[in-house]
């Protein structure tokens, strides 16, 4: 796996349509994050690998739970290497860390260490990253979150986060679509309440979906107030914000690619 560059997309239209995602590699993107949903993703993450020329795939994220081993395996040894970036989570029952632990144990042959990423919020899970993988993908984090979890990594591993980008300069608006979306499942999670807990949020924030929560994990505006504050996940560590394109401006694509260069 090769480094990280600067900026990664996630859009649903790659299901069905390969040809955005000669797009986006033709503007610079540098990863795509294909969501597994609830199923096996591998055949879609196969279709866009073998129609593009360079661009890394990357999946955001395969379940552990739902997707056999071999599978994963059997995927990435019949792609060019460096092409497809193993993301695995999904882990939950009574011991999700050894879970994930043993499901790499049975990768290790095939999918070696620089080519898998965990989704990774909490401490121990950010040091399973560091410790069998290239490094973690958090969601729903704060800039205060990235540089905390740059130090548990260190220097050497990998730091991608996927962001909440709202192309809307009314707060009002912005709130409401964020509680309708993602967020409002999320946070009645246990791994990503227990998350916001140690970012500072309470009790209450996550219940109500505060105006607090919802900002503070949100990334929205015009095109240079986005780009400002994508800029300050980078340098609170991040090696690559990711930005989910679908609800963004078509015309914003490329000018993403020119300002986080």
């Amino acid at each position: 796996m090769t480094k990280l560059g600067p900026l990664g997309a996630t859009h649903t239209a790659l299901d069905t349509d390969t040809a955005v995602a000669v797009e986006l590699e033709e503007l610079g993107y540098d990863t795509l994050w294909l969501a597994g949903g609830q199923g096996n993703n591998l055949p879609r993450i196969t279709e866009v690998v073998r129609g593009t020329a360079r661009i890394q795939v990357a999946s955001g994220i395969l379940s552990v739970d739902r997707v056999p081993s071999s599978a994963v395996t059997e995927a990435y040894a019949d792609l060019p290497t460096g092409r497809f970036v193993v993301g695995l989570g999904g882990a939950h029952g009574p011991r999700p860390l050894a879970t994930l632990g043993d499901y790499l144990d049975e990768i290790e042959d095939v999918v070696p260490r620089s080519a898998r990423i965990l989704s990774a919020l909490g401490p121990r899970m950010l040091e399973l990253a560091r410790d069998r993988a290239s490094g973690a993908y958090p969601y729903l984090v704060t800039t205060d979150y990235v540089a905390s979890a740059r130090e548990i990594l260190g220097p050497d591993r990998q730091l991608a986060v996927l962001l909440n980008v709202v192309a809307e300069t009314d707060v009002a608006r912005v709130r409401e679509a964020v509680r309708g979306g993602s967020l409002g499942f999320l946070a009645g999670m246990p791994g990503y309440a227990a998350n916001f807990r140690r970012m500072g949020f309470t009790d209450a924030d996550i219940a109500d979906l505060s105006d607090r929560l919802v900002d503070g994990l949100t990334v929205w505006g015009g095109f240079d107030a986005v780009v400002a504050r994508l800029r300050e996940y980078r340098a609170a560590g991040a090696d690559q914000v990711v930005v989910p394109l679908d609800g963004l401006p078509r015309e914003w694509w490329p000018d993403l690619v020119k300002a986080l260069a």
